[in-house]
Order: structure tokens, then sequence, then C-alpha cells
């Protein structure tokens, strides 16, 4: 029997926790990504092959708001994103301290800090994924 060729890809998001104790959100920019329909959503994005995944994450990290982790990332959560026929996709979170406010990338169109509380109640509008966790209790 012949096994089917499957893509593995692998993202790398975190939560970033400022020293108020609030929770970094970006808002995807709805030029860029038309058939997102939950905007709000963590740092984060797909692994470089070969790449130490914290090296990815401190790209992605710099890349998307130019601010540098002050902390050692911590995994909380491992989720398949996406099973389709040939692919599969695998998303790590992990949550860290960071200190400043963000420059965005052209991805994003804006940013706001967040309590636990103030991301649940966003519902339909955080990243389905994300949001999952949040329900979950794994921030707590």
């Amino acid at each position: 029997m012949e096994q089917e060729q499957i893509v593995l890809q692998v993202g790398v998001k975190v939560l970033l926790k400022n020293k108020d104790g609030k929770y970094l959100l970006l808002h995807r920019s709805p030029e860029k990504y038309p058939e997102v329909k939950d905007p709000w959503d963590i740092v984060g994005g797909r692994i470089n092959p070969g790449t130490p995944l914290l090296e990815n994450l401190k790209r992605e990290i710099k890349e998307e708001t130019q601010l540098d982790l002050i902390s050692e990332p911590k995994l909380i959560a491992a989720q398949d994103i996406l099973r389709t026929p040939g692919r599969h996709v695998v998303r790590l979170t992990y949550v860290a301290a960071i200190e400043g406010e963000p420059k965005l990338d052209e991805d994003h169109t804006d940013y706001k800090w967040f309590t636990i509380e103030e991301m649940k109640a966003l519902g339909s509008r955080l990243d389905g994924y994300f949001g999952e966790l949040l329900n979950k209790g794994i921030m707590s």
C-alpha cells in the first residue's frame, strides 16, 4: 500500500505579558487577510525548518512588534490547527514577558493590551485556536 505524502508545518505563537499583567493582541490587516473572520490574535507565525523553535519565536516577535523578549518563553499548549489531505499544521503556544510598546508590521493594523477577561469577551473576534485555549482555562 502506497503511503500518502503529508506536508507538516509548525507554527509558534506567544502570549506576551507586560509589567501591568496585561497581554498583547494584534489586529490582523483586513487587506492582507480578507479571509480571516477573527482578527485579534497573539504574535507568531510559521517556523523556518531547520531553525530552533525559540529562534523562530524571537524572529516572529521582532518582525511583528519590533520588541525583544525579557524572559524565557514557557510552552503552554500544542494544537493541531489544520489537518487536510496532504497537509498538517501544528501550533505551539508559549507565554513570555515583554517590555515596551509594539511597532507593527504591515500584516497588522492595531494592537491592544488585554486582561484575560477582556480577551475572553472578544468572543468570535478572537483567533479561534487561541480562543480555544482561553476557554479551556489554560492561561489561568
